[in-house]
């Protein structure tokens, strides 16, 4: 894997080397060039295709960039929070999103995101609340948010039911090391 990056980053800096209109150092600048005829990428678009791709560290590092265009924004936050979901980090989504959700309150992205957060934190009930807030703000355009809203008060609905209905397990030795595994009465 790092070979494959370390050989990108040569052909991309042999490609700037060749490159016929990269300005020459001003040897009497003290600071480093600046871009070479074009402007930087928006650290979301990259982030966006980074996360279509899979690669949610990278996209994290991305949205950390874009907070330099567009500070603490709305979008951004979301970002982040997605990024962190992705990764798995939890807590540091739900704080992300939560922020985005109070900075702009008619954010559906935010919303769908958090509520997908709670789903996977076991706050089912809560959840099923964000996913209900961000379907009535999507005007229950998207499909997306209706299946997770639908997920959520099914997870609600069946969890009360499970526990009606589940038995308890013993475990049984059999032999010294062997155990068997009985549905009590």
């Amino acid at each position: 894997m790092m070979h494959k990056w370390v050989g990108i980053a040569l052909a991309v800096a042999t490609l700037v080397a060749c490159d016929p209109a990269a300005k020459t150092p001003d040897p009497d600048n003290p600071f480093a060039p600046g871009l070479a005829g074009g402007e930087a990428v928006d650290g979301l678009i990259v982030g966006h295709r980074l996360m279509s791709a899979g690669e949610y560290e990278l996209a994290l590092k991305a949205y950390s960039r874009a907070i330099g265009d567009q500070g603490f924004s709305p979008d951004v936050l979301s970002a982040l929070g997605s990024a962190n979901l992705k990764l798995g980090r939890l807590n540091q989504s739900e704080e992300l999103l939560r922020r985005a959700t109070r900075e702009e309150p008619d954010f559906v992205p935010a919303w769908n995101n958090l509520g997908v957060v709670l789903m996977e934190k076991g706050e089912t009930i809560e959840a099923r609340q964000v996913f209900r807030h961000a379907y009535a703000l999507d005007s229950g355009n998207s499909d997306q948010i209706r299946d997770n809203l639908r997920l959520a008060i099914a997870k609600t609905e069946n969890s009360e039911y499970e526990d009606e209905i589940q038995t308890p397990y013993q475990l049984v030795r059999r032999g010294s090391s062997d155990f068997l595994i009985l549905q009590t009465p």
